[in-house]
């Protein structure tokens, strides 16, 4: 069974800096892409960023690019968000996931239910 952990979630200023890492296990990291989703409360989860397989492809929400960036160790079974210059609304729950379905990311929207296995999440609070 796969499973994945957040962790690096905190408070932090605006303008300030977070890593979130995801540990993975049970699962073969070189085959498939990993997302990062967020869900403010009263808001719906929303895909941030995405990476594909061997790194070869990545993807970022317009409200975050240019600030915000995934990167991968496979070896290790690490998956990291990395986010700098944090504005308030940049506050919510973030979680990464696992896609099956495919290897590399995809152009537009990341869509949730293509994410079969899930963490369980690690909350980012920015200060305004």
């Amino acid at each position: 069974q796969a499973q994945l952990v957040e962790s690096g979630g905190g408070l932090v200023q605006f303008g300030g800096s977070l890593r979130l890492s995801c540990t993975t296990s049970g699962l073969n990291l070189d085959y498939y892409a990993i997302g990062w989703f967020r869900q403010a409360p009263g808001k719906e989860r929303e895909g941030v960023a995405c990476i594909g397989k061997n790194s070869e492809s990545t993807y970022q929400v317009d409200s975050v690019k240019g600030r915000f960036s995934a990167s991968r160790d496979n070896a290790e079974n690490m998956v990291y968000l990395h986010m700098n210059n944090l504005e308030p609304e940049d506050t919510a729950v973030y979680y990464c996931a696992a896609n099956l379905l495919r290897s590399r990311c995809p152009a537009s929207t990341m869509v949730p239910y293509e994410y079969s296995y899930w963490g369980q999440g690690t909350q980012v609070t920015v200060s305004s």
